[in-house]
């Protein structure tokens, strides 16, 4: 019989690191790196772009080993805190004041909006649709991890940091993708509030903002197509798929009590992480023929993505509507156990049912609610947040060091600590 996964959560807060322990919270985390950052930067420097290679299976395949998290357990970790812990992450990079990310991705972010707007050049009711949360309101955290990613590998890779054409045309491309995605959710999920206005489908009607997210998609299509590069084609491509077989996954639900974190750490990677690190893996293509470089990317995107994605579920819990834009409860409201619940459970197995049930009966969601902040599930959340981000930074270290580098560092750790 299997052993359900919050009792090794609980050994892993006291003395066992096993790689098996590893795996069952890090199920599909990223994959093995076995080469050294002195390696890498004597192989890459070596390459020059313009050379396409195959997209690797690293959104595919799931690894049997994860070495790569080795370096994250290598000392004792406590899981349950008694309160959040402090932001940890710094401690893999040697800076002491990374730049400021919003600075340095400003001049390349300044007309994006106006250039997604001329995607959408349409008839006047459709363009209204289109253009409606493309309002510079948006937090724009995709483009911004895309274009300084961009830069930093141009320099990592002997050029000049400057965005290539087809590099900002992906910082768009990201930000259209999502915004379409933000659309086909809130018909799903029957939303009437979206970053603090009312949604398109409860201004203009499901089936109007159905098509508007189909249009932004298909403009999104022919941007990508003018980029020219098929490898990036077939890499942003995967996101799409990835967004549509996140939504399923969210759809339905695991008996198996230990499945459930999996199933949600997998649906939480190909609804948000697989288009940040997707998004990051096109660029470096453009720029590098070298696919260890391109797995860098990929895993810094990835890694982040899901960090980002476990900081808003608890702040579903933690923030007031006026914070986060939209009521809080969200998820419950909708039937979705996120990490904070699932944690929840060691301590509370009434939550099991109201799981299955989706918290459908009357009373689930108050009490699924209480239960909750009664726990420590939001901490054991941030925490393993904490380890994403870690993860991420990793990554990024082996980067030749660069401003941009230094900025996505900057940005990882305030993902930790944003309240929004």
């Amino acid at each position: 019989m299997a052993t359900p996964w919050w009792s090794v959560c609980r050994r892993w807060s006291t003395n066992c690191t096993s790689p098996s322990l590893i795996e069952t919270l890090w199920h599909f985390n990223c994959r093995a790196v076995s080469y050294s950052a002195a390696h890498l930067g004597q192989t890459s420097r070596s390459s020059r772009p313009g050379n396409e290679v195959q997209p690797s299976s690293s959104a595919q395949t799931i690894p049997n080993t994860l070495t790569c998290t080795s370096f994250l357990f290598r000392h004792k970790s406590r899981l349950l805190y008694s309160r959040p812990q402090s932001c940890c992450c710094r401690k893999i990079h040697s800076d002491a004041k990374p730049k400021d990310p919003f600075t340095l991705a400003q001049r390349d972010l300044t007309s994006l909006y106006d250039d997604i707007k001329k995607e959408l050049f349409v008839s006047k009711e459709l363009k209204s649709l289109c253009d409606y949360y493309f309002d510079g309101k948006g937090k724009a955290i995709r483009p911004m991890i895309v274009v300084l990613m961009a830069r930093a590998l141009n320099i990592h890779s002997n050029r000049a940091g400057d965005l290539l054409p087809g590099q900002r045309a992906i910082a768009m491309i990201s930000e259209m993708i999502h915004t379409a995605s933000l659309v086909h959710d809130d018909v799903i999920d029957g939303s009437d509030k979206r970053r603090g206005k009312r949604t398109i489908n409860e201004v203009w009607g499901e089936r109007k903002a159905i098509l508007a997210g189909d249009f932004i998609l298909s403009a999104a299509s022919m941007a990508l197509a003018r980029i020219g590069n098929n490898t990036v084609v077939k890499v942003l491509s995967q996101v799409i798929e990835d967004l549509v077989r996140g939504e399923f996954m969210q759809l339905g639900s695991k008996e198996n009590e230990n499945e459930r974190f999996k199933h949600y750490l997998e649906k939480t990677f190909k609804k948000t992480a697989s288009l940040i690190a997707n998004s990051c893996k096109a660029v470096s293509i453009l720029v590098n023929s070298d696919p260890e470089v391109h797995e860098i990317a990929f895993q810094y995107g990835k890694n982040v993505g899901i960090a980002f994605q476990l900081v808003d579920d608890v702040l579903d819990f933690t923030s007031g509507a006026s914070q986060m834009g939209k009521p809080t409860a969200a998820d419950l409201k909708l039937g979705l156990a996120t990490g904070p619940v699932l944690f929840a459970c060691q301590q509370f197995p009434e939550l099991h049912a109201m799981i299955m049930r989706r918290f459908s009966s009357k009373g689930d969601v108050d009490r699924a609610w209480q239960y909750v902040l009664q726990s420590d599930g939001v901490q054991q959340t941030t925490y393993l947040a904490q380890r994403y981000c870690q993860e991420a930074i990793r990554q990024l270290s082996m980067l030749r060091p660069s401003a941009e580098r230094d900025a996505l560092i900057r940005l990882t750790e305030m993902v930790l600590t944003r309240d929004k």
